[in-house]
Order: C-alpha cells, then structure tokens, then sequence
C-alpha cells in the first residue's frame, strides 16, 4: 500500500491552476483534468459531416495541456520528423500509427498499461496508459463548457487571439502556448496542427453516434483529425470541423507537416 502511494507521488504532482486541476506526469508532460459533461456536438449549419447536432456526455480524462513538443516525442522515440524545429514546438509530419507508438512508449516509461496492440491497433479504453482522444473527448475540450462556435466567442476576429492559422502564422507552426487558453486551460485546441483523435472516420457516424463516450465506427480507411493548422483558413477552426486522412500516409507532399497530436488518460 505504501509502496503504490509513494509511486504516485512520484508519477504525478498536483496542481490548482486558473480553476483548472493539472497533473505533471512521470514523464513531466503537463495535463489537464476535463471534468465530465454534456455537451451538443456538430453543428446544425455546418457542413453534411457535421450534422446532426446532438447530445453527447462525456466521461472525466486528462488530456495534454499543449500539442506533444519536439523535445518530448524525441525523448521517448529518439526521433523528430518535424519540419520546424525547436523543442518546444508541436511535433509534426506525424502519422496516426506514430502517434499511438509515442502513446504507448509513454505508458510504458510510466509503468503504464499501454492502450493499444501494436498489432491489430485496437485501443483498450480501460488500460491505464496513454492513447488519443476521441472525436467527442476533443470537440468537448475544446468548447470548454460552451457552445461557441470558434475559440473567444461567435466573432471570427477573436480567432487570432487563440490560434495560428492561415493569415497570421506566416506559413509555420509555432512554439507550443504563445496564444490564448480556453476556458479548460487548454492551448492551441484550434489552429498551429491538426490534432489526430483515436476514431476511424465515417462521414454520417452522428446519425448513429450513441450519447454517451462513443468512440467512432468499429472500422473504416481513414481517422479523424480535428483542430485545423496554421495552413488553413478560419472555418477550419470551428470546434464542429471534422477532417480525415489515411492513418498510414507518410506523403509529406501532402501536409503532414500540420499533422499533430496529444494524450489523453483516464483519471
């Protein structure tokens, strides 16, 4: 007994930062708590895929307070495909299986439970390591609490308060945390790199989504990024945009080099 407690010590020191409970993990990333709620996801007046709007709760996780940097994917890999360097930017040029590899590397450094068979990729929900969030998991951290349709509010020239994106990230990603938090504490949620989330992508799955956690289609070609980049435009940035993209693509050509992520794990 004592030995565990003092091994979760040693895993992960507590903080109370702007209302928001962070933990800084035995690897020393920094994460948020997302308390659990209910929220509506998708959007009523956008696009095909992100119809219908509907409600959705969500169970308590913590999830990585910035994009995962430079210094910490090599740290754990010994690589660092990025094409902007610098250890305290997002990684980036990042596929989706690179990304569930960096997840389990993490687990194991922490004596974690890693969430995925290296194998066949499917994902344990109940492990205790590291895995990427759901589709419904990051549009709710990213609306914090609200209903807004970009980050700061309903006006897009709030936009550039909270995220990089095309017109004013002079055609790079930045250093983690340069913007605005959202109501969570959570940066960059929109804008600076797409973020890979755990779900295949299936372009009607809101009409047959259930209402509490779910986690995607059983199965499809491509997974689901969310978030938009510093290449894209503002409409990207809505928190109901949903992009996809092959998980196994190693084109560069093709904009890897907006391709991020982060970890969630469950409290």
């Amino acid at each position: 007994m004592i030995r565990n407690i003092l091994r979760l010590f040693l895993l992960a020191v507590m903080t109370l930062t702007a209302g928001a409970e962070e933990m800084i993990t035995g690897t020393g990333v920094v994460m948020v708590l997302v308390p659990a709620g209910t929220f509506t996801m998708g959007s009523k007046s956008g696009k095909p895929n992100e119809q219908p709007e509907h409600k959705v709760t969500v169970s308590a996780f913590y999830l990585d307070k910035f994009e995962v940097k430079q210094g910490d994917y090599e740290k754990m890999t010994g690589m660092n495909p990025s094409k902007f360097g610098g250890k305290e930017n997002p990684v980036e040029q990042v596929r989706w299986f690179e990304a569930a590899l960096y997840c389990n590397e993490r687990s194991r450094r922490e004596k974690l439970v890693p969430c995925y068979d290296e194998k066949t990729w499917v994902c344990s929900f109940n492990a205790s390591g590291y895995r990427l969030p759901t589709e419904a998991e990051w549009e709710y951290a990213a609306r914090a609490g609200s209903q807004i349709v970009y980050p700061g509010g309903n006006d897009v020239m709030k936009v550039g308060d909270f995220g990089w994106f095309k017109d004013n990230a002079e055609k790079k990603a930045h250093p983690a945390g340069m913007k605005k938090a959202n109501a969570f504490g959570l940066f960059d949620m929109s804008g600076n790199l797409w973020e890979w989330c755990n779900d295949f992508y299936q372009e009607d799955y809101y009409t047959v989504s259930p209402s509490a956690d779910p986690r995607g289609p059983e199965n499809a070609k491509k997974r689901v990024l969310r978030g938009g980049s510093w290449g894209t435009t503002t409409d990207t940035l809505r928190f109901s945009y949903r992009l996809a993209d092959d998980p196994a693509n190693a084109d560069i050509c093709q904009g890897y080099d907006t391709y991020g992520f982060r970890c969630v794990r469950r409290p």
